[in-house]
């Protein structure tokens, strides 16, 4: 690996990633070198998760706490050693009309996708500045972007989500904080199942996407390296579309 991804001696928090994405990215960055410590509110399958990562020689530790939580995550994440490496992954998707959608829908997926960045973020920043720098990874999506119906409040907080990041990397700058977000396109994932088992939606995907399929989990890894090491030390307050071309064309 070129010096430049090398995140030996780095450690690596990442939120929401006992499975899909944020576990495929966690994978990725322990693959590159980092100590990775992975989030997670189920105990059994964050464990499951640990020892897998462990199995394939990586070291990796686990975390058990609720980021929408303010007292746990204080708590948790407090403890943990020294964080370098930052990726604000935990999301959830509730599809309804707009009309359908309770109060209490909008505050649940403001608390997990914005709350559940800010929470995490003001616990590691301090030490980031005392050390000299950090890295922020917010994962946004083609949503902070774009909008589809039914999924309203999901593009609304993915839309803050990027914002924070811009914000972020604007005020943390100075420090030698880099922030910024990978916006994923379509992957294959369990939160995607329903969409992946409707052959119209299946399809209209493929269409849409230049690369005529859906993305694999693994395929998230090469931008989440990019973007955890020195190699992006003058990146800030970007969002890479990790999306096959779908925000490039027609």
């Amino acid at each position: 690996m070129h010096s430049l991804f090398d995140l030996s001696g780095r450690h690596a928090l990442l939120t929401g990633a006992s499975r899909g994405l944020g576990l495929a990215m966690a994978r990725g960055l322990a693959s590159a070198g980092a100590h990775v410590t992975i989030n997670g509110r189920d105990e059994a399958s964050l464990a499951k998760a640990v020892e897998g990562l462990r199995a394939e020689g990586y070291r990796a530790d686990g975390v058990v706490c609720d980021i929408t939580r303010a007292v746990d995550v204080g708590a948790k994440l407090s403890a943990i050693a020294p964080i370098d490496i930052l990726v604000n992954n935990a999301g959830i998707q509730i599809r309804a009309p707009f009309v359908e959608h309770s109060v209490e829908t909008w505050q649940l997926m403001f608390e997990t996708h914005v709350m559940g960045a800010v929470l995490p973020s003001r616990i590691v920043i301090p030490g980031m500045i005392s050390r000299g720098g950090g890295k922020i990874i917010n994962i946004c999506s083609l949503m902070s972007e774009l909008g589809r119906k039914t999924i309203v409040p999901y593009t609304t907080m993915k839309g803050a989500l990027k914002m924070l990041t811009r914000g972020l990397a604007t005020e943390l700058g100075q420090h030698n904080i880099q922030v910024n977000g990978i916006g994923p396109g379509y992957f294959a994932t369990e939160m995607n199942s329903a969409l992946l088992n409707d052959p119209q939606f299946d399809a209209f995907v493929k269409n849409r996407t230049p690369a005529a399929r859906w993305a694999q989990p693994d395929e998230l890894a090469g931008a989440a390296i990019f973007l955890a090491s020195q190699a992006s030390n003058f990146v800030n307050g970007q969002v890479l579309y990790v999306d096959g071309g779908i925000l490039a064309s027609l």
